[in-house]
């Protein structure tokens, strides 16, 4: 599948404290730009958790490559870096990968010739308008219309001789 250019962004950088902040709020526009507010904290949280695992790990001279991909349907994200270690889902701390994988739909890791890629997505229909404008009526059909509030009761029909059921 192949997606649209203005839906693809990919940024490379040197990992520090700084350029995390940075990398941020430039992730946070992205999404902005994409309509995708709902989930601009999530994604930034993800984004800043496999990135501070990059500078604890790797190290600083690291450089890496953050890439956002939206499908209309799904946003993946994924760091690279060439770090040969694979990072682990430990069931204790509550951060790093365990953050991310509650941050999003699905994540993994694979192994790359230069170092790894760690990835998540999250499910991001792609927003659409509402307009509630009221439709005009589709041609020979009757638009039903609701009775006025005040309708006078039925008046009945005085019954006759002739009428069988009153003989």
């Amino acid at each position: 599948m192949t997606v649209p250019l203005d839906r693809h962004y990919l940024v490379e950088l040197q990992v520090s404290t700084e350029r995390v902040s940075q990398l941020r709020r430039i992730i946070a526009a992205h999404l902005r730009h994409w309509s995708l507010e709902l989930h601009v904290r999530p994604v930034c949280r993800g984004v800043e958790e496999l990135l501070t695992n990059v500078h604890r790990h790797v190290g600083d001279d690291n450089n890496c490559v953050v890439e956002l991909r939206w499908s209309g349907r799904h946003l993946t994200v994924s760091v690279a870096d060439n770090g040969s270690e694979m990072p682990k889902l430990l069931s204790t701390g509550g951060g790093g990968l365990s953050r991310v994988m509650a941050l999003s739909d699905s994540w993994g890791t694979c192994r790359t010739a230069e170092g790894k890629v760690v990835w998540f997505t999250r499910y991001a229909e792609e927003p659409y308008s509402v307009d509630l404008t009221p439709l005009s009526p589709l041609p020979g059909v009757r638009e039903f219309r609701r009775p006025p509030d005040t309708v006078a009761a039925p008046v009945a029909e005085p019954a006759t001789a002739a009428d069988p059921a009153l003989v």
